[in-house]
């Protein structure tokens, strides 16, 4: 199984901080040299100058024979090209073609299509999740971890993830749900917050009855949903958490956005304004509705209103707990790492890790210092292996 290294440091490389991070999250999860995210970001005025740039910069990076670089420089191109472009699904199938056929044909990777039913959740219909599995590197298997990104991510972009703990000899299973990859662009299914459906699919799919279940950003409250309801999942990794979407943001934006919403012709007024003031707002929100199978800001906002602390049910798990969180993380602020951990009344042991800027991994996902965040991960693992725990919390 291919060996990656993860560089350590999060650079200042652009000055919109979406941009930075995207930048970043390539080479942080040791795919991409710093040198060909710096000269993107060199070119990168506004957000609309993303898809050209990157493109050009993957087609340099393949006519030079840099395979590595040219697949993910493909798929960073697909991350912010508009739904409505005809070029998302074309970058998309470029990417695909490029990671199983030409960078990883030659590694031990088996394909799956699990079946999931129809769209709507009826049986039958032949939809189906993408899974891959990873073997143990020697053969003989540690354990399995079945891992998971969240809001928009693809199984392929967490391969690095999945090499470390093959390479340690863990069987390692990834699976995209509703509203991911393949999931949402080939089989239809918007994303939705009953997390534990998907899970049992690919539990039943693979047989399997004694996992660790790791998700990743927005992933991470998916595998607490999941843990709620599944017992065969036996230990938890939330790499970033967010516990309740609208709490979030301060008291009185969320109290002021619910009001909001009970008058959509405001609503939708004023996203539309923001969405033209603000191009990474636009963004957002029109990837929030692309994922969502939404046409409003405000359907799509009630869709992400579903992933709420009643929802989450974290009272209900059970199992080994391990949080990630980046102390400075622009995306999911500081204190919900907290409630999520004191949410966490029934699990057998909580541990929760906050990743400090002297150590690169204050980002989103710990970008910045993926090999640490790793490091992490495997050393609670071995922990839970060498002896039961009891309900201490760290």
């Amino acid at each position: 199984m291919k060996t990656f290294t993860f560089p350590v440091g999060y650079h200042n490389l652009h000055k919109i901080k979406i941009i930075d991070y995207q930048l970043n999250r390539w080479h942080s999860f040791g795919y991409v040299p710093l040198a060909d995210m710096q000269a993107a970001a060199a070119q990168i005025k506004r957000l609309d100058d993303w898809k050209g740039v990157m493109v050009g910069q993957a087609d340099k990076a393949l006519a030079e024979g840099r395979l590595m670089s040219g697949t993910f420089l493909t798929r960073a191109a697909e991350f912010f090209t508009h739904p409505s472009d005809p070029d998302k699904d074309r970058l998309y199938d470029k990417f695909i073609d490029l990671f199983y056929n030409k960078l990883f044909v030659d590694e031990p990777i088996e394909r799956y299509q699990v079946p999931y039913g129809a769209p709507d959740g009826a049986p039958g219909g032949g939809v189906y999740l993408p899974a891959l599995r990873l073997p143990p590197q020697s053969g003989r298997r540690r354990g399995t971890i079945v891992m998971h990104g969240g809001f928009d991510s693809f199984i392929e972009e967490l391969f690095s993830w999945g090499c470390h703990f093959a390479n340690l000899d863990y069987e390692v299973i990834l699976f995209e749900g509703p509203g991911q990859g393949a999931a949402l662009k080939k089989h239809g299914l918007p994303i939705a917050h009953e997390w534990e459906k998907p899970a049992k699919a690919i539990l039943d799919f693979f047989e399997l009855d004694d996992v660790t279940w790791l998700g990743v950003s927005m992933g991470g409250w998916f595998c607490f949903r999941a843990a709620a309801y599944e017992p065969r999942i036996k230990r938890v990794i939330a790499s970033s958490i967010a516990y309740d979407y609208m709490r979030i943001p301060p008291k009185f934006v969320a109290d002021f956005a619910r009001w909001l919403m009970k008058y959509p012709g405001l609503m939708n007024k004023m996203s539309a304004w923001k969405m033209k003031m603000m191009p990474q707002e636009k963004w957002g929100i029109d990837n929030l509705m692309y994922i969502s199978h939404t046409d409003t800001p405000l359907a799509a906002s009630q869709a992400i209103l579903q992933f709420n602390e009643q929802n989450l049910k974290s009272w209900l798990v059970q199992q080994d707990v391990l949080i990630l969180t980046g102390e400075e993380d622009h995306f999911i602020p500081l204190k919900m790492h907290h409630i999520q951990v004191e949410a966490l009344t029934q699990a057998k042991s909580v541990t929760g890790r906050i990743f400090t800027r002297a150590e690169q991994g204050h980002n989103h996902c710990q970008v910045g210092n993926m090999g640490l965040a790793l490091a992490v991960m495997t050393e609670w693992l071995a922990e839970k292996e060498a002896a039961g725990s009891e309900k201490v919390f760290v």
